[in-house]
């Protein structure tokens, strides 16, 4: 998409690489794999998602690589990944997950000058792929999405603060949100950019896209 008249943005610098995260705790992350997984396994994978993510941030050799949890404060898992990729602790804020991606987004486009948030759900998305949406936010774009072939989206750019209508009362978890989402671009006349679709690990019929590497046993 060509920048329209006012919408280019300068990113000065790379942008943050914002993690979102739960505590792997069995029962509480990956639901929908189960009865496929019992609930440990699929804490496990979730826990090696996980990793598999802080992996590819710190590998981009993009900005700081920030690891925003919930709940607060963050356990003990969180807290040894947080030292082991030296991705400092972030306590999510806000009601739901829209407000809490906002406050995210905006407070390190205000610190760092641009931002890149992503969960866990999909080891696809690798470092490479990081340096090429950061990319489309130095070229002048204010945002870049990474979607997701079940309507989602696996990443978030921003070269600006974001309004928080940008993610209010998104149909989160269903084959809406990225068309949602657009419609609220239009709306405050951001232009923005998406990356080739990628599909994310949601259910058991989607572990085939697990590298061996990270498979609980």
């Amino acid at each position: 998409m060509r920048p329209a008249p006012g919408c280019r943005v300068t990113a000065a610098a790379p942008p943050a690489v914002l993690v979102f995260a739960r505590e792997p705790v069995a029962g509480a992350v990956k639901t929908r794999l189960t009865p496929g997984l019992s609930a440990a396994q699929a804490a496990t994978l979730y826990a090696r998602m996980l990793e598999g993510a802080l992996r590819a941030a710190r590998g981009s050799g993009l900005g700081p690589v920030v690891l925003c949890h919930a709940p607060a404060p963050a356990l003990p898992r969180l807290q040894a990944l947080s030292r082991a990729y030296a991705a400092p602790l972030r306590p999510q804020v806000g009601d739901d997950l829209g407000a809490r991606m906002h406050e995210a987004l905006q407070a390190a486009v205000l610190e760092h000058g641009a931002a890149l948030l992503i969960g866990s759900d999909c080891p696809a998305l690798d470092a490479a792929r990081l340096r090429a949406a950061a990319r489309v936010l130095a070229d002048g774009a204010p945002a870049v999405f990474v979607p997701a072939v079940d309507g989602g989206y696996v990443l978030v750019g921003c070269g600006r603060p974001p309004p928080p209508s940008l993610f209010a009362g998104l149909p989160w978890g269903t084959p809406g949100v990225m068309a949602g989402t657009r419609e609220r671009l239009r709306s405050i006349g951001w232009c923005w950019r998406e990356l080739a679709p990628l599909r994310d690990v949601d259910t058991v019929q989607d572990l085939d896209l697990v590298p061996r590497s990270l498979r609980a046993p």
